[in-house]
């Protein structure tokens, strides 16, 4: 097979943001800012942007790392000098300040000397910013990592270089295509849907990421169609977990997966159509996200799952837990990788579980525990929510209403606000049906009706950990499971209504009036029975 030529600087071609961002970049050179920190992966795709800008500008380029020192910029690895001398940092910026000449100067991975215990690098860089004021240098810090010492923040301007848009990975598909088409060994040939798909696919990749992936497809299919979707998808959902906050979860749940909520699945159903062209035509905006509030294990996890499924749409779970790192300022840069990595696979499903706990610490005592991290994070995401612009549709999960911060609840975070109760007998008797059927067993050979009786003020989840243990106990006597022995398991469990009444009266309490019921009203009204009354 005809080896890949890897990707060059001036084979690429730069998204949107890309330009938007280069262009930012470059008044920035214009005005004689000295220090800019750029963040990015694709140290090639900054390198050839400002190679552009230093040509348009009649300057000179330098790089430098720590292996090679300060070096001049534009040659491969392989023919590149080291200067010992100016590997030590100290010396490369002092060369920076020697040096007479116009010149843009690229530090790639200076961030390790951005510590805090790296007085005299910080020190040093503070000299040079007095410097390069008055001169036609500028020093560009690349670094897939932000780290920002206090003592700098005045100094250095920082700038988010994104990730490769549609036009990017075309431009890539159609190289790698002109150059292994003339191999006989090799099927390249596809039509404008497939072509399309697999471009999509790669969204939210680097670009020498989605290099390697179709290298391997063309070795693993022998060319690339509609079944490369697999392979990139699998090395995708690879790529997006080593990022270590976000997962990309396989949901196979449908509708008739989760018994009951007649009226969120309603809602649901009726934004199916939200990511299409023909929405966008209509003049319909993508839908926000909403939040599910309720009492635990009656399906909110479930439905995000369900959701993606019915959509169509990738699942991405963000453990906010995963966020806090332990450096300073590490959980302001994964906010933002994360919420970057989603955009850029968008249109997506962005399940947040358990949110009540995941920003726990951004209202009280706990915001001053943590030197206001928390609150930064939280702040951010707000912010984020309110003002994205991209298809991602957040689903977050919650039962601790008293823990959520109220600026969450304000409209225009989420598009909807749903209350999930304990099922009615109605809906426990779908959800009966569902677990009883996913493990293989006839539900008309039960009494439906009795169990439903049987499990009031049950959740969902409580009534599939009834059936599975009668099931262990009908397994263990080598018996078949009978009516009975589910309403014996029924009987040996104490649902968490009654061991937590008092909160889950709470929770009712507060989302009458302020949540919309998941369930509907006719639902309950056929289903015949009615909830606790509460005196409001």
């Amino acid at each position: 097979m005809a080896e890949l030529k890897p990707v060059k600087p001036g084979q690429t071609t730069t998204s949107e943001n890309g330009k938007k961002q280069m262009s930012e970049l470059e008044v920035l050179i214009r005005a004689r800012y000295p220090l800019i920190y750029v963040i990015s992966w694709e140290e090639q795709r900054v390198m050839a942007e400002v190679t552009k800008i230093a040509s348009r500008l009649g300057k000179n380029v330098f790089e430098w790392s720590i292996n090679t020192g300060l070096v001049p910029g534009g040659t491969n690895i392989q023919s590149q000098k080291q200067d010992s001398a100016t590997q030590d940092p100290l010396v490369a910026l002092g060369n920076v300040i020697e040096h007479i000449d116009p010149a843009l100067y690229v530090f790639k991975d200076f961030h390790p000397f951005l510590k805090t215990q790296n007085m005299s690098v910080i020190r040093r860089l503070r000299e040079v910013a007095t410097s390069l004021k008055n001169t036609y240098k500028t020093i560009i810090i690349v670094s897939p990592m932000f780290e920002m010492p206090f003592e700098l923040e005045k100094d250095i301007t920082l700038i988010d270089f994104d990730l490769p848009i549609v036009n990017d990975f075309a431009v890539l598909l159609d190289r790698i295509i002109q150059e292994v088409k003339d191999n006989p060994k090799l099927n390249v040939k596809m039509d404008v849907k497939n072509r399309e798909q697999i471009i999509n696919a790669l969204l939210g990749l680097t670009l020498a990421e989605a290099e390697n992936v179709l290298a391997k497809t063309l070795v693993q299919n022998r060319g690339l169609d509609g079944t490369s979707l697999e392979v990139i998808n699998a090395e995708k959902k690879q790529i997006i977990r080593k990022s270590g906050l976000l997962e990309f979860y396989d949901a196979e749940e449908k509708m008739d997966s989760v018994g009951g909520l007649d009226a969120l699945k309603s809602w649901l159903t009726k934004r199916t159509v939200a990511f299409t062209e023909q929405a966008r035509a209509y003049g319909l905006p993508a839908p926000k996200g909403v939040l599910l509030l309720g009492v635990q294990g009656c399906g909110k996890s479930l439905m995000a799952k369900t959701i993606s499924n019915v959509w169509q749409l990738p699942l991405l779970r963000f453990d906010v837990g995963r966020v806090f790192g332990s450096l300073v300022g590490s959980s302001e840069m994964n906010i933002r990788r994360a919420i970057k990595v989603a955009e850029s696979v968008s249109p997506v499903v962005f399940w947040i579980d358990e949110i009540d706990k995941a920003f726990r610490g951004s209202r009280g005592s706990g915001a001053s525990t943590d030197a206001g991290t928390s609150a930064r994070v939280f702040s951010s995401f707000l912010t984020w929510l309110s003002e994205k612009k991209s298809p991602v549709f957040v689903v977050a999960t919650a039962n601790d209403v008293s823990m959520l911060p109220p600026e969450l609840l304000r409209k225009g975070r989420f598009d909807e606000i749903f209350f999930v109760d304990l099922p009615l007998i109605s809906e426990r008797k779908e959800i009966f049906k569902v677990h009883l059927s996913k493990r293989k067993l006839d539900w008309t050979k039960f009494d439906i009706n009795r169990l439903a009786i049987a499990s009031s003020e049950y959740s969902g989840a409580e009534i599939e950990e009834a059936i599975i243990s009668a099931m262990f106990d009908a397994f263990y006597d080598k018996k078949e499971l009978t009516t009975e022995g589910v309403l014996a398991s029924l009987q040996q469990t104490v649902p968490l209504s009654k061991t937590m009444s008092e909160d889950v009266d709470n929770l009712r309490k507060w989302a009458k009036g302020r949540a919309r019921p998941a369930t509907s009203a006719e639902a309950a009204a056929e289903g015949g029975e009615e909830r606790r009354k509460l005196e409001i």
